[in-house]
């Protein structure tokens, strides 16, 4: 599989994109781009739109407002669809067939040159690790065995852009970090991978950026460093009542629950403990508590600060 020539243009970008089913709104107004050799992961909750928005930008759907640009063409473009890679959430392939034939079929439908068939399924095979298994029939393949044997349909034809949609949803904890790795020399090749999964901690471990989406809008884009933030103090207090935690919230503190407090990264530690014990508390213990993307993604979805 060759090294993908990085492009000097956006792989997605999109402005105010909305869609509409009747009077329900699926997308509103979303604006966002993915640079080329970038992993970005499109996060939210069920029906945030993730799903209908990856549809628009593969062209399977036509948005109702806003535009779009795929690989450098407007959606919709044939060209540009043919340097994408797709693994949808939901697939199923004829058990009858072995996953070469799966494969050889991929080819065909991609439109690649007859003569680097061979090659082209050996290599995705190699990769996602099904090379022993190239002539056994897809019904017996394990659900693992089957996201893989997706995932390699998706790298077929060295796609510019790759859309994985929940690409380690069935994958045990062997699998997850094999399709790390694949994601990685993606990367490494010069392919963008736009990733979307509920395993925030496999998003964090891969993605140069995340794009948080709540109810068809973007409500928070930055490097998964920025979305993390840095890491917080925890004080284990006792002596306060809940009248006097709550006015420790303007101290900078959150209250987790009835007995520890989070200290604000930006807040001093040295003037809270001061106003922990101006209020007639103690601080029996401290340690420092490292934020995940979760948590990140948790405080959003509570209504937290955006960016």
């Amino acid at each position: 599989m060759a090294t993908t020539a990085r492009p000097n243009y956006p792989l997605v970008e999109t402005r105010e994109l909305g869609k509409r089913y009747g009077k329900a709104v699926a997308v509103q107004g979303i604006s966002m781009r993915v640079d080329a050799g970038e992993v970005v992961g499109f996060l939210g909750p069920n029906g945030a739109g993730k799903t209908t928005v990856i549809k628009i930008l593969l062209g399977l759907t036509a948005p109702t407002s806003g535009s779009g640009w795929l690989c450098g063409a407007p959606l919709g473009d044939i060209g540009a669809r043919e340097r994408v890679g797709y693994l949808p959430e939901l697939f199923r392939y004829p058990g009858w067939l072995t996953a070469r034939e799966v494969l050889t079929f991929h080819c065909k439908l991609a439109r690649l040159a007859r003569s680097t068939w061979r090659q082209e399924v050996h290599e995705a095979l190699v990769l996602v690790g099904l090379a022993e298994r190239a002539d056994h029939l897809v019904a017996t393949f394990s659900k693992g065995m089957q996201q893989r044997l997706g995932l390699a349909v998706a790298l077929l034809g060295t796609p510019e852009l790759v859309f994985l949609d929940e690409p380690t949803s069935a994958l045990d904890p062997m699998g997850r970090r094999d399709v790390r790795q694949i994601i990685s020399t993606l990367k490494d090749r010069g392919c963008s991978v736009f990733l979307n999964s509920h395993l925030l901690t496999e998003v964090e471990r891969v993605c140069d950026r995340v794009i948080f989406v709540e109810a068809g809008r973007v409500i928070a884009n930055g490097t998964t460093s920025e979305m993390v933030g840095q890491p917080r103090m925890r004080l284990r207090v006792s002596g306060l009542s809940s009248e006097q935690r709550r006015a420790l919230a303007t101290a900078g503190a959150r209250g987790d629950d009835g007995t520890w407090l989070t200290v604000s990264p930006d807040y001093s530690q040295v003037r809270l403990i001061e106003a922990i014990y101006s209020h007639g508390g103690t601080v029996e213990s401290s340690e420092t508590v490292a934020p995940t993307l979760e948590d990140r993604f948790v405080e959003l979805m509570s209504g937290g600060p955006r960016a």
